[in-house]
This record gives structure tokens, C-alpha cells and sequence, in this order.
């Protein structure tokens, strides 16, 4: 199994966890909160803990999202002998040519169309 293989399945991971993380909470405030019985701004107990532990976990998964990004990024590079393209080689420019390069306007009556 390459490391680019484990990083795919780790962001697929951290991104399903994201989803989950974003649809607990609500747009408006509420969220999980309000379905323990609260709203105001004074909350005792864990309600309030609540909102900041979906607030806080939802940067660290989306941070954590972007730096796996990255780093598949950079495992894909490392797997590369050469950055350089092969397109810029010029035997591959020259194996790409056809070798009739008689254009389909050249007519072989020597009439012009």
C-alpha cells in the first residue's frame, strides 16, 4: 500500500468527519445546545461546552483536511524520479510528430482549392 493510498483514506476520513461535525451544529447558534434546554448566553453546566467543543472541533478537522491535502501533495512528488516534463523533452516532441506531414489542403493536381 503506497502513502498516497493512506492519505486518501485519511482525508475521506477527517472529511466524513467534518460533514458530521457541520450538520450537529446549527446555523443559527442553537445546534446540539438548544436541545439540552438552552439558548441564552449564561449556560451552566455543559451546554455552552457544548457549542465551543463543535466550534473548536470543526477548525481542527478543517485544518487538519487541508494539512493532509498537502502532504498527499508532497508524497506524490516524492514518488517521482524527475519534476521535469516530458513534454518539454524534445525526443518525446520528436516521437510525437507524424511522419507524413503532408496537410490536407496540398492537392496532388497542383490545383488550388
Amino acid at each position: 500500500m503506497s502513502t498516497f493510498t493512506i492519505f486518501i483514506a485519511l482525508i475521506i476520513f477527517v472529511a466524513f468527519l467534518l460533514v458530521i461535525v457541520i450538520m450537529v451544529q446549527n446555523p443559527k447558534g442553537g445546534g446540539l445546545a438548544s436541545s439540552f434546554g438552552g439558548g441564552g448566553t449564561q449556560q451552566l453546566g455543559g451546554v455552552q461546552k457544548t457549542t465551543d467543543f463543535l466550534d473548536k472541533s470543526t477548525w481542527t478537522l478543517a485544518t487538519l483536511l487541508l494539512a493532509l491535502i498537502l502532504l498527499s501533495n508532497i508524497s506524490i512528488m516524492g514518488g517521482q524520479a524527475s519534476t521535469e516534463s516530458r513534454a518539454l523533452d524534445e525526443n518525446a516532441i520528436e516521437n510525437a510528430l507524424p511522419a507524413d506531414t503532408n496537410t490536407p489542403s496540398e492537392n496532388t493536381n497542383g490545383e488550388n482549392n
